[in-house]
């Protein structure tokens, strides 16, 4: 999987897949007092992996199939996207993925395959099924779906107009923090933080090697943004150059995230959903000043719903 070669994308690439979101999807809802929450978690398959979806499908040939290995936000993505443009697409699961998310992926007109224990085998076979002609979109390192998780950048711009943002997000593949730190370097003032969970700092340890460094990834609830990355991923480089830095959060401070968007909100968010917002009720991201805005990326909410209310019931890790 390393070994494809995938290009760089540009500030001028997120500017172009502006026009193809903002033509299918409304704009989500920034809200709160103090620090501010831009809700992608309310985005119609639950997360902001659709808008990269829209743009690399909207950006591949109209006859090409397109391939995808994922049973959480990406292949709902990718499933959305393809039918609401009419293209053709087959997304991959492994055999064990659970029953809510194979009947949240059947109500979509896609080739659904069910292949594989885990999700390294339903890749495996993704990846060679599109060897046979069709293209494989990453959930991240493609240069059309960071372009598209980039447009809630220009969707931040004029929500929020002339503000200086500080804007936090969830990293894990590094998809959104790259969209959002090409379009950041065409900003005045506007800087980007990514939160990882401690249990992969996949990211993190990339950056500071110059390349993927394979890492332990322990158990968290954050598994939206808990794996290895891509060797030779593009967004290692993209991180590297337009996000200000990278903070992690624990466990603890994730499912106080939860409760917090919950009981303060009444917003249901994942645990990587909640990620940004952690970081920012831990004291890990500061404002820089009274004209900075902090707002927190809340990411998705397709969280299964017996973890939720255990993560409700209880104040302990």
């Amino acid at each position: 999987m390393g070994n494809r070669e995938v290009r760089t994308p540009s500030a001028e690439d997120v500017e172009r897949a502006w026009s193809v979101v903002r033509a299918v999807l409304p704009p989500t809802p920034v809200v709160g007092e103090g620090p501010l929450l831009k809700l992608e978690s309310l985005q119609p398959t639950g997360s902001f992996k659709v808008r990269g979806a829209l743009n690399a499908l909207a950006a591949i040939g109209r006859g090409e199939h397109v391939v995808t290995a994922s049973a959480g936000n990406h292949g709902l993505g990718v499933a959305f996207a393809a039918t609401r443009l009419g293209r053709p697409a087959t997304v991959v699961v492994p055999e064990n993925a659970s029953s809510a998310k194979i009947a949240a992926l059947g109500r979509f007109d896609i080739e659904l395959v069910r292949e594989g224990r885990s999700y390294a085998e339903a890749e495996a076979h993704a990846l060679r099924l599109a060897e046979r002609g069709a293209y494989f979109l990453s959930p991240y390192n493609d240069p059309h779906v960071i372009a598209g998780q980039g447009t809630i950048g220009h969707e931040l711009a004029e929500q929020l107009t002339g503000r200086r943002l500080t804007v936090v997000c969830a990293v894990g593949g590094g998809g959104l923090a790259s969209g959002l730190g090409l379009w950041a370097a065409t900003q005045p003032d506007v800087r980007i933080v990514g939160v990882e969970v401690d249990a992969a700092p996949s990211m993190a340890e990339a950056v500071k090697a110059g390349h993927q460094v394979p890492i332990e990834v322990r158990p968290t609830i954050a598994d939206g943004i808990a794996a290895n990355l891509e060797p030779g991923s593009v967004t290692i480089d993209l991180v590297a150059k337009h996000v200000d830095r990278i903070v992690s959060v624990t466990e603890t401070e994730l499912r106080a995230a939860v409760r917090h968007l919950a009981a303060t909100h009444g917003v249901v968010t994942e645990g990587a959903g909640a990620a940004a917002v952690a970081a920012l009720l831990a004291g890990k991201v500061e404002s820089r000043g009274d004209s900075d805005r902090l707002v927190a990326l809340v990411s998705g909410r397709n969280i299964a719903l017996g973890v939720l209310a255990e993560v409700l019931a209880s104040s302990q890790p």
